[in-house]
Formats: structure tokens, sequence, C-alpha cells
């Protein structure tokens, strides 16, 4: 597999780059500066490290990064034992600079005994230092019962698993559905790399297949789940699959308090928002600035350019920082805009990017 500096489980979103910087003040002070990046502690909470090569921690050493990388049950990544092997290698050789979350097999699910090995399994990889669970959309969109219905994340039968993640304090990560803009037109979606992903994969193209779930009954099942498990730390990956409207974000943390959000793979769709009505976003990011997560979704993987990667991850780090830290106005080709920087106060930048995942991921007493 070709590297993908930021990539979303299903589609490359490509780097945008051309910074202009612009001089920007803020209400609350002082805001951080382009020059302050490797000075501040940060978490990337949603990485993927597929490959024992160094290059991934090499480059998070360099720009103050601590990093998450989640495993998951997805066929173009290796399988889940390759992913968990590398996993123990860097959380024994790299404990306070690498982490990782786990995941779980679909197989046999349903069937006597299912929940039982899968909460031991899940047990295992915690003593051997894993911090979360991962559950992708392969639930909801995939994987089929024995009588070939679509399995959902709200089935009962999950509800042994979820029940067990909360009595233990393991949050759980969850990426149901896809932007959505893959339910639109791909001449009404809203950034370049949405619309050229999808022209070219029209099997992924929700739109054109009617007879699959929609974007709505994905949500409402995945909320269902989470009101069902209200001690259950719930962590919405790639903004809930909300990036597409703030309010829709503010609404879904405003009804579970046991729910947060992370950034990974949709910055471009926050963007977009911030270029219509900038106060709304900024304001969105301070309001929620105790339930955001930063993240990216860059992932290295058997057989990728492990250097030119490490640039890539660099340019995507300070790129993202341009846009959240400062007030610089940068050209962002994906949606074709040159787009103004939130400037958040250093005291929202330093949750977002550090001080939310150490909560959300490390405050086990046993950790």
């Amino acid at each position: 597999m070709k590297l993908n500096a930021r990539w979303s489980c299903a589609m490359a979103v490509p780097l945008v780059a051309c910074v202009t910087l612009s001089a920007c003040t803020t209400l609350e002070g002082e805001p951080y500066a382009a020059s302050d990046f490797a000075t501040v502690r940060k978490i990337d909470a949603h990485v993927h490290v597929n490959v024992a090569d160094d290059a991934f921690l090499d480059q998070a050493a360099a720009d103050n990064f601590e990093i998450l990388s989640i495993n998951v049950d997805y066929p173009a990544f290796p399988s889940i034992s390759d992913q968990a092997e590398v996993a123990h290698h860097y959380a024994e050789a790299e404990p306070e600079r690498f982490h990782y979350a786990t995941t779980f097999s679909m197989q046999g699910f349903g069937q006597a005994g299912w929940a039982d090995r899968t909460r031991a399994a899940i047990d295992a990889e915690v003593r051997r230092g894993a911090v979360g669970v991962k559950v992708w959309k392969n639930i909801g969109m995939v994987e089929r019962d024995d009588d070939d219905r679509l399995i959902f994340i709200d089935d009962a039968a999950f509800d042994p698993v979820f029940r067990h993640l909360a009595a233990t304090d393991v949050p759980l990560i969850g990426h149901q559905g896809e932007p959505y803009n893959c339910w639109l037109p791909i001449e009404e979606m809203t950034t370049r790399n949405d619309r050229l992903y999808f022209s070219a994969h029209p099997e992924y193209h929700m739109h054109l297949h009617p007879e699959m779930p929609g974007y709505e009954e994905l949500m409402a099942r995945r909320d269902a789940m989470v009101a069902r498990n209200p001690n259950l730390q719930f962590v919405g990956a790639h903004m809930a699959s909300l990036e597409w409207s703030v309010d829709e974000a503010a609404a879904f943390l405003d009804a579970h308090p046991n729910a947060v959000i992370e950034l990974a793979a949709r910055m471009a769709q926050i963007q977009h928002q911030s270029v219509r009505d900038h106060r709304k976003v900024r304001d969105f990011f301070i309001t929620y600035q105790d339930r955001i997560l930063y993240g990216t979704d860059l992932t290295l993987n058997p057989g990728d350019d492990a250097q030119g990667f490490r640039q890539s991850a660099h340019e995507v780090w300070t790129a993202d920082w341009t846009y959240l830290a400062t007030g610089a106005t940068r050209r962002v080709e994906d949606i074709d805009a040159d787009v103004r920087g939130l400037a958040l106060p250093r005291s929202v930048i330093d949750k977002i990017y550090f001080a939310n995942a150490r909560r959300v991921f490390f405050s086990r007493s046993d950790r």
C-alpha cells in the first residue's frame, strides 16, 4: 500500500500547503505562534503505526508528540495479530511516547462464547498496555450475521463487551459511518479529496447504494449504543462522523456526557465551515474545549517510504497547528479557499493537544 499522509481507513486525504502568515490577536490574550509548535507537549490521539520502523517515533520526538496508535479490523492493514505485535514492541521500547488501542475480531459474533473470548482478549491487551479499544465502520456497513443481515453497533450481543469496558474504565473508540459527503452527489461534496475518491471508487459512494443503511440510521444506531452505556467513555473518531456540522457535533456532545470527539482526517471539513462562519467554529472549539482531542489518522504501513512519511507527518502536524493555534491564513487546496486560523487560546490548545487525551486514556488508577 502506498503512503497516505492523511488516511481515514477508506481514502487518502491530500496534504495542503501554501502558508501566508498574518498578525492575529485574541480577546483571550496572545495565542501561540507557529514558532511555539515544537515547544508545546502534544498527543496525536489517532495514528496507525503498522510496521516496526522507527521513522514515526523519530518524527514524533522531533515535533514533541506522543502518539496513540490505533489497531483496527481493516482488511487493507496487516492482520490484527501483526498490528498487535508492532504495538507490543513500541509499548515496551518507547512507553513514554508510544501508546496503543487494541481492537477485536468479529469472527464468531453472535455465537456462544464470543463475548467471553472477546473480553478475555481485550483484558490481555490491556495488561500489555492497551489504553482503549477500537470499533470500526465494518460494524454497520460490512459485517453480517448468519441470516445475511448487517450487524449494527447497538446490537445487544455487544452489550457484555461494552459493559465490561465501562466496568474496567477502558475507553471505546468508535468509527461508525463515513464522512457525510459519502451520501451526497459528487457535485455537492464539500471537499476535493472526497470528490476525487468517490469518483474513483463508486462502490464506496453510498449515494449510489440506496440498498445500504443511510447516514442517519448509522448515526442513530451509534447514538443509541452510547446512550445505553452511560458509564462507558466513548471517543467519537473522525469528529464522530459529524464533521460536516459543528452544530450537530455540539448536539451529540450535549446529549452524551460520556462522549468526546477527535479530529482525525476531518480538518478540511472543519475548515470548510470556518471559511463560512469563522466565529461559530472558533466558539465551538472554545465551548467544548474539554471534549475535543487532536488526531490526524497518519498511517505508516509495511512497504511505505518511511523517510518520505516523516516529512509528510511533519507537514500535516505543522499545518494543523497553524490552523488551530495561530491566526495565520493558509491556502487549503481541498476546499479551494484561503483559510484563516482559529487562534484558539493557549489554554484551549493545551487541552485539545494534550490534557484531554491524558484524561481520557491515562487516568486509570493502575496505569
